[in-house]
This record gives C-alpha cells, sequence and structure tokens, in this order.
C-alpha cells in the first residue's frame, strides 16, 4: 500500500534553527542507532520511520556502523527512502557519519581522508543517495592532522556528496580549531553531535558557550542516558533490557545511588505530568543552543510518548533548581575519550 504522509505533519512539531545557518532542525530528531538493524523486523523499522515522518520528525540520523550487522541500519534506512519516503526527499535531512570502526585494517576507522571518503561512498551507496544532508567526523582522531580531517569533510562537501558537514563528541577547543579550519575552506560547518543527558552534563563548562559564540548548532544524542532515564530501571535491572546485556549500557551504574537519583527525578517529572523520558527530553531542549535532541525509538508507541515531551518544554527556576540536586554525574559518558581537549 502506496504510504501517505499525515497532512498536519508541520502544524504541531516544533523546529529550531541549527546556530546561525540557514538549516532548520525538528526538536526531536529520530536517531537510528539501536533498533533499526537486521536483528529487527522491516515492517516494525518501517512503522516507526512512517510515524516519525507523520509527526514532522524531517531528520533521520545515521551512521555507517548502525546496526547489528555494521551498514544494515542504512541499508534498512534506504529500503524504506525507495518505498516510502522518495517522494519526500526534499522535506528530509539525511545524515551520516565516520569515525569508529568499520572494516578490518588501518583504514577502516579514525579520522583519515581514506577512510572519511571511502566511508561515505559506501554510506551512500547503501542508503541510495547521491548525497547525504549533513555529514559527521563521528570522533577526534589524535592521531591524524585536524587539517586532514577537516579537509575530507571540505572534499565531501565540494564534490556534492553533502550539503553541510558536522562533527561528533569534539571538545571545545578541538570544535574551535575545526571551525578555524572548515572557516577558512568556507565550509558549512553546521552542527555538533555531543552526548548530553541529565547524568552526562559534560558539554555545559565549556562547549554549549563555544558552540553558541561560532554560531554552530548543537543535537544531542543520549539525552536518556541509554535508557537509564526512563521508567524501565525504577525497581533495578528487568531481565531482557539494556543493561541486563553487558553492552555499552553497564550494569554497574545501575546501583543505588544512581537509583535514588533517577527515582528523584521521577517525582519531579510525575508532578509536571510528565514521564521521566519526557522529563529528560525536555530538559536537554531547556537552552535554545540546543537545536535538536536525538532520540531512538524501538515502537511507534514509545516515539509518540517520547515526541510528546515537546508539549512542554517550559521550566519554572524552582524546578529547574530541584532537578539540578538530583541531574549530576554518573560516570556514563562512554565517549569521553574523543572529547579530551
Amino acid at each position: 500500500m502506496t504510504y501517505v504522509p499525515a497532512d498536519d505533519r508541520y502544524e504541531h512539531m516544533r523546529y529550531r534553527r541549527s546556530g546561525r545557518s540557514g538549516l532548520q532542525l525538528p526538536g526531536v530528531s529520530l536517531g537510528l542507532w539501536q533498533n533499526f538493524g537486521y536483528d529487527r523486523p522491516l515492517d516494525t523499522v518501517r512503522a516507526i520511520v512512517r510515524r516519525a515522518f507523520d509527526l514532522g520528525i524531517t531528520h533521520f540520523d545515521l551512521a555507517n556502523n548502525y546496526g547489528p550487522p555494521y551498514g544494515s541500519a542504512e541499508e534498512n534506512f534506504g529500503r524504506l527512502l525507495q518505498q516510502d519516503l522518495a517522494p519526500f526527499r526534499d522535506e528530509l535531512i539525511i545524515s551520516s557519519k565516520a569515525g569508529y570502526d568499520m572494516w578490518p585494517g588501518p583504514y577502516g576507522e579514525w579520522g583519515s581522508r581514506k577512510y572519511l571518503l571511502a566511508s561515505l561512498d559506501q554510506s551512500l551507496g547503501r542508503i541510495g543517495l547521491d548525497y547525504v544532508d549533513i555529514f559527521y567526523s563521528h570522533r577526534f582522531d589524535p592521531d591524524t592532522p585536524l587539517e586532514e580531517t577537516m579537509g575530507a569533510l571540505d572534499t565531501a562537501v565540494r564534490q556534492g556528496k553533502a550539503l553541510y558537514v558536522g562533527i561528533s563528541s569534539y571538545s571545545a577547543a578541538k570544535t574551535r580549531e575545526a571551525y578555524a579550519i572548515l572557516h577558512e575552506l568556507g565550509t558549512p560547518f553546521v552542527i555538533h553531535q555531543p552526548s548530553y543527558s541529565m547524568l552526562n552534563r559534560w558539554i555545559e563548562p565549556e562547549l554549549l558557550d563555544t558552540l553558541g559564540e561560532l554560531g554552530i548548532g548543537c543535537i544531542v544524542f543520549s539525552p536518556l542516558a541509554q535508557g537509564m532515564l526512563t521508567d524501565k530501571y525504577l525497581d533495578g535491572i528487568p531481565e531482557g533490557s539494556r543493561a541486563s546485556r553487558h553492552g555499552p549500557l553497564s550494569p554497574d551504574l545501575i546501583n543505588e545511588q544512581s537509583l535514588a537519583k533517577i527515582r528523584a527525578l521521577n517525582e519531579i517529572a510525575s508532578r509536571r505530568s510528565q514521564t521521566l523520558a519526557q522529563l529528560a527530553l525536555a530538559w536537554t531542549l531547556r537552552d535554545p543552543r540546543v537545536t535538536s535532541t536525538l532520540i531512538g525509538a524501538s515502537s511507534v508507541e514509545q516515539l509518540e510518548a517520547n515526541v510528546a515531551a515537546l508539549d512542554k518544554l517550559d521550566f519554572s527556576e524552582d524546578e529547574l533548581a530541584e532537578i539540578d540536586q538530583y541531574a549530576t554525574e554518573a560516570n556514563i559518558n562512554i565517549w569521553a575519550a574523543s572529547s579530551k581537549p
């Protein structure tokens, strides 16, 4: 059956400008890091992506190694683009990244020109596109000159394979260096993608000020702390949850100290007539320098519940002060190495 998107898809979504660029993103964007690979039925993936667009989510965020297996999220999204979304390509912002391990050998990760441009070509092939809207350096490479990494992003734009470029998990100092290189090249550097949540606030001391000063947008990932900021862990670690599988979210992080914070934040959410997840998402958007917050979804219902966070973005000073008592570091930033000065 031919997909026909909702007529009112732009009436309720809130859009924000990415820094001082012309690019606008929805307040909530859909990240395909998890739940969109070959381990999920394509019909489930299709239902989530269709509903996201119906809700006004125009930005779909990918990377070369999203899956599992690596590359399968891009391939699945490419199928859905061809079958459902191709007529609406000019309404979409599709991004991809390269930086983490993708294939064996010294040219299969990090930030060399060889890796970045080869990876972008492969991503375009998997998605079935001539260009992506945003191409990111997924992490800072301490062993490759930054001029080379940023030069590869510039080449991607000049070849017509990306409209804009961005970086992910770079420190404030390295962001300034990247900006200076790209600005001299005349490359449209419009966005930074850092991890950020109530339990991971590393961007506040310096990075947000840097982005605001330079006019670069900010799209935050892992705003729910890989699920910690949901009702899933209020009573401990349930069987089958992400923390139970010994993946990126270590079960050691779900301890009595973190549970006390999560339960207190859940009480605040309840008083605001929100779920904990909705509170956490809304909180990341309280700062106007944050352009968008990236969510994942394993079902249409979860997607709809998370997008509903946009219905209540206002916070009183008292609410923010109370949240600050419990929204403290929980040692969950597994991307910290990339953002060292």
